[in-house]
């Protein structure tokens, strides 16, 4: 009956669905039901279901600015995994989410092949990305998952917050890129891509990146 319900609901960009009193088995269900490829994303917090569907600049503020962390990464050569908007649970704490965008950094190496994440034996993703345009983020999920580091991107704004004894606390430090001011930067080069292009912003980013590392 939950299925056919929620196969009837249609959510317009930039609103979200609550359902309550779904039980895990009931949302493991759901995620099979709706499928790996939609737009539509989830969060679930001990028994709320919360269904959302982004808005078209959502979409590209986090695109955007999770490609200016490969980047990153890559000119780091730094090996990663960029997961995107996999769902990340953990049946014990009755807690998923998925983020905007996700990256194994310092952990990449110990799910180097796996296709399936269990965060009850595996590690959490190091950085999470949300873009906040409509308010989506559930840092109490993210903490209860220990994910080390969560940027959220709102109001043109990036705050980065580090999980120190549980909970995040505002930091202008990442604490997977200590040597660069990341805050700043990456607001800098999004607005950048508005006006002047994806291709010459990333460019100009790179030639940033390498400048950083060149100054030690």
């Amino acid at each position: 009956m939950m299925l056919l319900e929620l196969k009837r609901i249609h959510v317009p960009p930039g609103q979200r669905v609550l359902v309550r009193d779904v039980t895990w088995q009931e949302l493991e269900t759901i995620l099979e039901d709706l499928g790996e490829h939609r737009v539509a994303r989830i969060a679930y917090d001990r028994g709320i279901l919360e269904i959302m569907a982004p808005l078209p600049e959502h979409e590209y503020d986090k695109e955007i600015i999770g490609d200016l962390v490969k980047a990153l990464l890559q000119e780091l050569n730094t090996e990663f995994i960029s997961l995107g908007s996999t769902t990340f649970k953990n049946q014990a704490m009755a807690q998923g989410i998925e983020p905007d965008q996700s990256f194994y950094i310092k952990n990449e190496s110990k799910i180097r092949g796996k296709k399936r994440l269990d965060l009850t034996v595996d590690s959490p993703p190091d950085l999470a990305i949300e873009v906040d345009i409509t308010s989506r983020t559930h840092p109490n999920i993210y903490e209860a998952l220990k994910v080390p580091e969560l940027w959220r991107f709102n109001k043109g704004k990036l705050q980065i917050n580090v999980l120190q004894n549980g909970h995040y606390v505002e930091s202008q430090q990442s604490l997977n890129f200590p040597q660069f001011k990341l805050g700043e930067a990456i607001t800098q080069y999004l607005e950048q891509s508005i006006t002047g292009g994806r291709n010459a912003t990333f460019k100009a980013f790179r030639l940033w990146v390498q400048k950083q590392i060149q100054q030690g």
